[in-house]
Formats: C-alpha cells, structure tokens, sequence
C-alpha cells in the first residue's frame, strides 16, 4: 500500500485512488476494513496526487502550445522547479522508508500513515496555489485562439501581487515565478532596446506591436496597453518605444540605402548592455526607467544627432505653426479666395437646381476642384514674391508636404489606439471640416522620416482640426468684410439726368420715385449692417486672441525652449497673423538655431523635443477651448448662420440689381418674379439676422461660463497621463529639460474686449441691432 501511495503521488495511476471522474475519493470497495480516520489521511493524498497529475499536463500543454513566452517560461519553471521538488521529497521519503529510518519506520517495521501524509502536508498547499497560478494562465481547456488566457503582462502583476502574502513559502515560490517570467520578459525588451526589432517568439504579448494595416513600406509601432506591465510607466513606455523605433528607422535606412553604407550606423555599446544587465529581478520601476533613460541619452547624443538634428526639427514645427495654425495671413486669405471661386463656379453651373431646392449650399464639390483651389493658391502666394527676393524655401516645402483632400478618402496611414492619445477623444466632437467646402475637407502634412519618430499621425489629426477651427473664424471675419466691398447696398449715386428729360415732369418724378426707392432700402438694411458689424468685431476680437495671445505666444514661447535662447532676444508676437516678409524676418533665428543645434542637443534630445511639443499642442488645444462643447457647438452654429447671411445679403444684391434692370432700363426676364424673390429673401435674411444676434448672446455667453469655470486662472491643465512619454516629475530623469508650457492669457482679457466693443457699438447681449444706428 505504501508503494502504491508513493506512485500515485509521483503522478503515476493506481488503482488506490478513484480518478476517472476528476474526484479526490479513495477507492471504498477495494479497501472495506480500513478505518474512517485512515480513509480520511488517504482522500488527502488522493488530493495531493490529482493536483500533480494536473499540474503536469495542463503545465506541459502551456509550455508547448501557449503563444506567450512568459507564460511557457513560468509553466516550465513549475515543472522544472517547483514540482521537481515535490519529486525529490516522494524520493527521500522512500530511500528513508528502505533504509529504515527510525522517523518513518517504527516498532515491528510499522509505517505510520500519518507521518506519511504529515510529511507531505505542507505541499497541498503549495500545490494548490501552483495549480491556482496555471488556471490563472489558461483558465479554459488549450484553444488554438492565440491569447485565451492570460497575457504575459498580466501574469506577471499577479506574481507581484501573490509575493505579497504571509506564507513564507508561498511567497519564495511566487518570487522564483515572477523571476523567471522577468528575465523572458528582459529578453524580449533586449531585443527592441538594443536592435529595434521585436522579439522573434512570442511578439504577439509584448507590448510594441507592429501596425500591420499600415499602407507605408516602412514598419509602423505603437503601445499596447494591455499588454504593459505595471511596473513599467507610461514615459518609461514611450521612451522604450522611442529608442526602438529610432534604431528600426536606422536599419531600414541601411537597406535600403544604394551605397550599403549608412551615415548612421547602428552600434551596440557597452554601455547599453550593462545597463540592461543591471536590472535584476524584480525589476524596480525607478532602476528600468533611470537604464531606459540612460540609453535614450547616450543614443541621443551619437546616433540620432544625426538623423534628427535641431534644425530640421525646427523646420518642420515652423512649417505646421505658418500653414496649418495660420501665421502666415496670406496662405489663409488666398485658400479661402480660391475655395469661394471654386463654390461660385459649381454654383453657376447648376443654378436651377439649387434655385428649386431654395438653398444656397447643397452644391457637390470634387476631389480635383478641391485640391486645384490649394494650387492655385500656391500659385497666387508665389506669385506674391519679386524677383529680387531670395527663393521662400519654406513655402517650396510647404506645397510638397500639404495636401487638401476630402475626408472621405483614406489618406496615409490610420492610427492605432496605442498611438492615438487621449487628448483626441477630449476634444469636441463638433465638426468644423465642412466650413472651407461644402463637404468636409482636410489640410494634412505629409510627415517624412525620420520625422515620424518626432511627429506622429495622431499630432497631425490634431494639427488638422486646429487648422480647420481657425480658418472657420478667419473665413467668417473675410466674407463679412467683404460685404463692405459691394458698394451698390450701401450707397448709390446714379448719374442725374440732363435737360430736358430733367426739366420735364416725367424725369422729375422718375428721379424722385428713384430716390424714394434708394432711401427705403437704405432704412431696410441698417439693421443688417449693424448686424454685421457687430458680428465682424466680435470674430475680430476672437480670432485675434485665438492667433495672437494664444498661438503665436505658445509658439513664440516653445521656440524659445527649444533655442534656449533669453527672453529678451525674442521679440513680441503681434496679435494678428504674419505674412511672408514676417516669416522671412526670422530667417536669422534659423542660422542661430543652426548654430546651438550641437549644444541644445545636449540638453533637449529629441524624445524630450517630442514630449515638449505634445505638451504644448495639448496646452494648444486647450487654450483654444477646443475641448469645450458648449462654446464649439455654438462657434459652429454661429459659423453657419454667418454663411448663410452673407449668401442672402449677396443674392439680394443681385436680385435688387436686375429688379432696376427691368425697372429703369427695361430689360426683363419673363421666367423670373424679382419682387417674389426679394420677399422671399427678405423674410429668410430677418429669420437669419435674428440667429446671428442670438448666436453672438449665446457665444457671449459660453464665453462668460468659461471663465467662471476656470475661475480667471487662465489655463489649468493636467499634462501627465495625457501623453505617453510625459513625465510628472522630470528631475529625476537623467539629462531631461522640462518644458512647461505657455500659460494663455485668462477669457477675462476677452471678454472685457467684447464688453468694451458692445458699448461703443451700441449692440450688447442687452441691446439689440433695432436700436443701433448706420455703422
């Protein structure tokens, strides 16, 4: 009997035990004389043997099927350790039985089986967690699906956390565990630390993953957050898949390059290697991040030097902040001019249908006639330049990286949700694509490498949506300006007739019906100027804080850190847009950055230009009030109802012109009721006036909540876990330069503005445009 017990815990079938049902009962029928106390000793080795037997197979199944090499390493490590040591016990207890030692074996060659289970009594409870741990790996039966079960991050902060118990031995075993999973898990971490390629086996569970949907020929990565160990942070993260998408970008260069030799060569240092090497399980937070950190610094400064130099990074911010977030004025004035034409044109081609549907924007607008509006307003913008003028390098680059395309179309590479941060799920859902064309449209920038390594797709998106917020303003403030251009609906001053067809009766009385009408017109549309005025001066003032105060400051000050210059060698941003001459009045500030580039680099390497530049994009947006539904909802529909006063105010012009045609010159048009149209219009361009007032109250008004919810504190925001790579607490970083970013002026400065306009334009949130005079 006892070589039947010591059998079935080795793991080997006995008739002893009953196990065909997956029950820990001992077999009643064979052994009827044995008594219940000795029943009960044997059900608990019956126990103890069933957990072997599992622990076995489903241990060997993980070791050979799981796609995880964590969970295969801690699998084997139970099989090889923990249960070869429950297997040395079984041996020791049965040499000692042989031999008969006297702690075993008592009077008359007796064995007591109490001392038998006694000696196994501590493993049933180290049995029990082991086999807790592999149906916390796989907690169904093997499935071909590839990470059923647990991941190998998760396995891990299970470890982590069973070590913290009060079982001594429980918490070596999880220690020994959690070592092993550590070191396959350093392995893979090696492989994108040193080469920047992913590890061989077992990709699927590490943490960088690779976009496979990516239209690009060079590979594209990103986070996985569930696959991330906790002991692992966010910045430790983004700087760990920094260095490997830097090393994978050099030796993708290097194949393809024609030569076979790459400037930039990727070595393995030393240094790098023994930093890795000094992280022993279990890895501290603080030891993975200060190695993480160290080889960032010491690839910065060798290798990525070259590939990423200041002067390019510059170059390409620049570019974004002139086009994209409008510092050059004329880009913007000349992208709406072109765009407006494009609209007219479409709406000339097809004037009967939108006449019957009675609406002035249900107009389709192609592919090509959006991107020929960005052309021709290239073309317009070099035309711009004189010949004595040296070549606008920048502008060359700009009409290279931009493109104007329709949302609909697919345009580069999609984002992953590892790379895509949450400051894009914070901001507004309110679409404002739709502003510039009928149908949505994007101005996006073409990011080359390596400057993907600085700039992400997901930057780009938000760069985008800026782009389209602050053209919005700015096209809203030109199409209200410009009715000021059309002379005809503020004044006329028609050539007086001559003698004798002045001297006569019938002139008389025409010049006076003439008169009479000019007069009626002018008293009808003094309420829709001072509507429009007001308007005009309140987008003024908004697009004057959001390009000014908020913008050009923001970029003024990130320049400034990345420089490293004083204060005092920066000049005042002005509060409106720049313009080509302006752009071209910093062209010394590039040579100086050329200059300082070796020596900032030092100090700024260029994951800490990445971080700085998400800070203050996020800072960015904030300022912008981007992430505040009210005032974007309303924004846009103050937006909407500008555009279609403008339309309205345009079509009466031209209606009330061939109504004097047919009136005065007798040129009529037999398909068409002018006086019918004019009602119409009138009626509509009331209703419409009456939603502008409302919407610039309601603006006002968003704009008001804004500062009471920020309390006059100007900006106050979280930059932490809003981007991966951002730290809290930068000082113990080795080498990293915090940036803090600009800290807008308050909505107070705005409003007082407003408040201060309203009272000398007579049209306040109190007033209305009834009681306000000719502007």
């Amino acid at each position: 009997m006892l070589h039947e017990i010591l059998l079935s815990l080795s793991g080997q079938p006995s008739p002893l035990f009953n196990t065909q049902k997956g029950e820990s009962s001992f077999t009643q029928n064979g052994f009827p004389l044995l008594s219940p106390p000795e029943k009960a000793l044997l059900a608990s080795v019956a126990h103890l043997s069933q957990l072997h037997t599992q622990l076995r197979k489903h241990a060997s199944d993980i070791s050979s099927a799981n796609p995880s090499v964590i969970c295969r390493s801690v699998s084997t490590a139970i099989v090889g350790t923990h249960l070869g040591e429950f297997q040395k016990k079984i041996l020791e207890v049965e040499k000692a039985i042989l031999a008969e030692d006297s702690g075993y074996v008592g009077g008359y060659g007796i064995v007591p089986l109490s001392t038998i289970v006694g000696e196994f009594a501590p493993w049933t409870r180290r049995m029990e967690w082991l086999w807790a741990v592999i149906r916390f790996i796989q907690p169904d039966s093997i499935s071909a699906e590839p990470l059923r079960g647990s991941t190998g991050a998760a396995l891990m902060d299970h470890l982590r956390t069973e070590a913290q118990t009060g079982y001594l031995d429980i918490k070596e075993m999880a220690l020994q565990l959690a070592t092993s999973a550590e070191r396959a898990w350093m392995k893979q971490l090696s492989m994108w630390l040193l080469y920047g390629k992913l590890p061989i086996y077992g990709k699927e569970d590490f943490f960088i993953q690779e976009d496979t949907e990516t239209e690009h020929d060079e590979a594209q990565f990103g986070i996985n957050a569930r696959l991330l160990p906790n002991f692992v942070t966010a910045q430790t993260a983004g700087s760990i898949l920094f260095i490997g998408k830097s090393l994978n970008h050099i030796r993708a260069e290097r194949k393809t390059s024609i030569t076979g030799n790459s400037t930039t060569p990727v070595t393995l240092y030393r240094e790098h290697i023994e930093q890795l090497e000094g992280l022993k399980p279990p890895i501290s937070p603080s030891k993975l991040t200060t190695a993480v950190d160290c080889i960032r610094l010491s690839l910065s400064q060798s290798t990525l030097s070259k590939l990423l130099p200041l002067p390019k990074i510059l170059e390409i911010l620049t570019l974004l902040q002139n086009f994209l977030l409008l510092g050059r004025g004329e880009f913007a004035v000349a992208l709406v001019a072109h765009a407006d034409s494009r609209i007219e044109e479409s709406r000339r081609r097809g004037p009967s249908a939108t006449r019957q549907l009675g609406k002035l924007d249900v107009l389709t607008i192609k592919e090509g006639e959006v991107t020929a509006a960005l052309a021709e307003a290239w073309a317009e913008l070099f035309s711009l330049q004189k010949e004595e003028d040296p070549a606008d390098e920048e502008l060359e680059l700009a009409r290279e990286l931009l493109c104007l395309s329709v949302s609909g179309r697919k345009n580069g590479r999609p984002m992953t949700p590892a790379q895509t941060p949450n400051l894009i799920s914070k901001i507004s859902k309110v679409s404002f694509e739709d502003l510039l064309f009928p149908m949505a449209t994007n101005l996006i920038a073409h990011i080359r490498a390596p400057l993907d390594l600085f700039i992400s797709s997901s930057d780009i998106v938000i760069y985008s949506k800026i782009h389209s917020y602050l053209l919005g303003i700015r096209r809203a403030q030109i199409r209200l300006g410009d009715l000021w251009k059309r002379t005809p609906l503020r004044r006329n001053y028609p050539t007086p007739w001559g003698p004798p067809r002045s001297s006569s009766m019938f002139g008389q009385a025409k010049l006076k019906e003439r008169r009479d009408r000019d007069n009626a017109r002018v008293h009808q549309m003094r309420h829709i100027w001072a509507t429009a005025s007001a308007c005009l001066f309140m987008l003024s003032e908004i697009g004057g804080f959001f390009q000014g105060d908020v913008v050009n400051e923001s970029w003024q000050h990130l320049r400034q850190w990345i420089e490293g210059c004083s204060s005092s060698t920066t000049s005042a941003p002005g509060s409106r847009p720049g313009t080509a001459s302006s752009s071209k009045s910093h062209q010394s500030s590039k040579i100086v950055s050329s200059e300082s580039g070796q020596q900032t680099m030092g100090r700024h390497d260029p994951e800490a230009l990445t971080v700085a530049h998400r800070r203050h994009l996020s800072s960015l947006v904030q300022s912008l009030f981007l992430t505040d539904l009210p005032f974007t909802n309303t924004l846009r529909g103050l937006l909407t109802n500008i555009d279609r006063f403008v339309a309205l105010v345009i079509r009466l012009e031209t209606i009330q012109r061939n109504m004097d045609l047919e009136t005065d010159e007798g040129v009529e048009d037999a398909l068409v009721d002018y006086a019918h149209e004019e009602r119409e219009v009138w009626e509509e361009l009331r209703a419409t006036r009456t939603d502008v007032e409302a919407g610039i109250k309601n603006l006002i008004g968003s704009l008001r909540n804004i500062d009471d919810s920020r309390s006059g504190e100007g900006l106050t925001t979280n930059l932490g876990p809003m981007w991966p790579g951002s730290r809290q607490d930068d000082s113990t970083s080795p080498g990293f330069s915090h940036y803090v970013p600009h800290k807008a002026a308050g909505v107070d400065r705005l409003l007082m503005k407003l408040d201060f306009g309203s009272l000398r334009s007579g049209f306040g949130p109190e007033k209305t445009a009834a009681s306000a005079g000719m502007p």
